[in-house]
């Protein structure tokens, strides 16, 4: 069966608003790493 997995859908979504709006490219990855960051300290929260 298909697992559906969110990082590509958000990756690509990311990529089309980075080519729309360069100055985003710094918030997005400055959130990226943010919930990286808090998914490593506390997996539980990952599901």
């Amino acid at each position: 069966m298909y697992e559906f997995s969110l990082a590509p859908l958000v990756s690509l979504i990311a990529g089309i608003l980075i080519l729309i709006i360069p100055r985003l490219l710094s918030y997005i990855v400055a959130f990226y790493l943010i919930i990286i960051g808090i998914l490593g300290l506390f997996p539980g929260l990952a599901g």
